[in-house]
This record gives C-alpha cells, structure tokens and sequence, in this order.
C-alpha cells in the first residue's frame, strides 16, 4: 500500500516533531497509555461479574426446577 522507506519515515517523525513538539506528542501518548489502561481494568473487572451472575442464575434456576419438582411429587 504505502512503501515508506526508513528515511521518509525518520523525515516524517521529524515534521511531525517540529508541527506538533515533543510536549504535546509526550501528554497525548500519556493519554492515551492511561486510556488502554482503563480500558483493560474495565473489561477485567467486567469479567467476574458477568460469570458470578451467570452461576447465580443457573444456582436460582436449578434451584426453581429442584422446588418444582418437590412439589408436583407432593401433589401426587
């Protein structure tokens, strides 16, 4: 697609230095490592609650089913 070579590269890391400078570029990599950190956290500790929930759903069904049957047996 794009064929850079590693001199039109370097000479583009240049511009983009000189457009933007080392602070801005330095506090949006900041941003944006603390925002894939969050992001991370988020989906672990997203995980063990949807699993929890979906033990406790298959414990409370299994539970309905268990309490059903007591009951049709007693109706017998």
């Amino acid at each position: 697609m794009f064929g850079l070579s590693p001199a039109q590269m370097i000479i583009l890391l240049v511009v983009i230095l000189l457009v933007f400078g080392t602070k801005k570029l330095r506090n949006a990599g900041s941003d944006l490592g603390a925002a894939v950190k969050g992001f991370k956290k988020a989906m672990q500790d997203d995980e063990p609650k949807n699993k929890d929930a979906e033990f406790k759903s298959i414990d409370n069904n299994t539970a309905a089913a268990k309490t059903e049957t007591v009951k049709e047996k007693e109706q017998v």
